[in-house]
């Protein structure tokens, strides 16, 4: 499965910049086949609900042992809560896999892997429209949290996060997700 953004030739229009896009991330606003219709502030395509990409990574080691991050308690969104190993937006003009990268070595100082794009879907949260394009790899890494957005972080094996399901110590979207990947993320083992 392969799965990139399509830039048009010259700079995609902006849109919603008077709801205060400032020195605000901006974020690339596509349709579910990844081209590129416009751009706009994050805090904008939250508030009006455009789509617009996101990553995931999924690290799993040999022994089936899923590595999770602990969110940060400063979080806007579900603070304190275990999640993906890797989750961020994609910025305008950059590309799928070039976010993945910029994000897992913000996040956790993580530059050396394979990335395999095992899955994508459409999220919905409120006013947030995402498509969400999750990859994974495998290996037990030398990984080390940034200590900002990332509190800490450490690998679960299936059944503890079984066990964490439904007791709000997991985010929502993780738990959703890992039902979709759990076994794609076997299958590379």
């Amino acid at each position: 499965m392969v799965f990139d953004l399509i830039y048009p030739e010259t700079t995609a229009g902006t849109i919603g910049e008077d709801a205060g896009a400032g020195t605000a991330e901006m974020l690339p606003v596509i349709d579910e086949n990844g081209f590129v219709l416009s751009q706009a502030a994050r805090p904008v395509c939250h508030m009006h609900g455009y789509l617009h990409p996101v990553v995931h990574l999924h690290i799993i080691d040999r022994m089936s042992n899923l590595y999770l991050q602990h969110r940060s308690p400063d979080k806007d969104l579900m603070p304190d809560r275990w999640d993906t190993a890797v989750g961020g937006h994609v910025s305008y003009g950059e590309f799928i896999e070039e976010a993945l990268y910029r994000e897992a070595g913000e996040e956790l100082g993580f530059y050396e892997f394979n990335p395999q794009l095992i899955h994508r879907y459409v999220f919905e949260n409120g006013g947030d429209h995402e498509l969400v394009c999750v990859y994974a790899t495998v290996g037990h890494f030398d990984i080390h949290p940034d200590n900002c957005e990332v509190r800490e972080g450490r690998y679960w094996t299936f059944d503890e996060i079984e066990a964490a399901r439904g007791k709000s110590i997991l985010t929502p979207q993780f738990e959703s997700e890992f039902e979709i990947v759990r076994d794609k993320l076997l299958a590379l083992l």
